[in-house]
C-alpha cells in the first residue's frame, strides 16, 4: 500500500477540484446508444423482410394468373374442338 500524498498519488491538488464521474448517467447513455443501435438493426431487418414479402406476393400473383390463363386456354381449346366436331 502507498500512503496518500506519496509518489503514487502525486498529482497535486484536491480530488474535489475535478468533476466527479457519474456512473449512473454514463450507464444510462450507453444503454440509450445500445437501444438506438438495436432499433436501427431491427428497422434494417424489417425492411429486408418487407421486400422479400413483396417479391413473394408478386410470385404468387404470377402463379395465380398463370393458372387462370391455363384454365382459360383449356376452355378455349375445348370450345374450338367442340365447334370443329359439329
Amino acid at each position: 500500500m502507498t500512503a496518500r500524498g506519496g509518489a503514487a498519488g502525486s498529482g497535486g491538488g484536491s480530488r474535489f477540484l475535478f468533476d466527479s464521474f457519474d456512473a449512473a448517467t454514463a450507464r444510462i447513455e450507453a444503454n440509450e446508444r445500445v437501444a438506438e443501435e438495436r432499433w436501427s438493426a431491427l428497422d434494417y431487418r424489417l425492411s429486408h423482410i418487407e421486400t422479400s414479402l413483396e417479391r413473394l406476393e408478386r410470385r404468387i400473383w404470377v402463379m395465380v394468373f398463370g393458372g387462370a390463363a391455363f384454365l382459360l386456354a383449356q376452355g378455349a381449346e375445348a370450345l374450338v374442338q367442340a365447334a370443329m366436331v359439329r
